[in-house]
């Protein structure tokens, strides 16, 4: 699994570059802590997949959708989730059926109806080093 420490501008850099190699469908995790980056990332890999529209957090919805280059992308904040019983109310099987790129946030909250991811990010603080972040994939 790489590893890398990055600063804000590298860690979107790092997520625009990885947008431009993504191909639907594809399942993509993100975790961390809350403020650890994972929205910023999500932004960054939308943009470089194509996504020209204002990409913003679903904590409230839950989910958003907007439109990639070649194919739909599905960004869900699951933190909100009360548990794996409440994917149905957001359409889960038909997010994941849709041929799409797909950004979790939170995915541990979905329990056992996570299917193993494409790619696992995972985004952290650093101790005593604010300016950086942990990234490993």
């Amino acid at each position: 699994m790489p590893v890398a420490e990055l600063t804000l501008p590298e860690l979107v850099a790092w997520g625009e570059a990885f947008g431009a190699r993504l191909a639907a469908p594809a399942l993509i995790t993100l975790c961390g802590d809350l403020g650890a980056g994972k929205t910023t990332l999500v932004q960054a890999i939308c943009r470089g997949y194509g996504v020209s529209e204002a990409v913003t957090s679903p904590t409230f919805g839950l989910v958003h959708e907007y439109h990639g280059k070649a194919s739909l992308v599905y960004h869900l904040d699951l933190y909100r989730l009360k548990g794996p019983a409440d994917l149905a109310n957001i359409g889960w099987d038909d997010v994941l059926g849709a041929g799409a790129v797909v950004l979790v946030e939170w995915p541990d909250r979905a329990g056992d109806a996570m299917p193993t991811p494409d790619t696992a990010i995972a985004l952290s603080h650093l101790p005593l080093d604010p300016d950086h972040r942990g990234l490993s994939w």
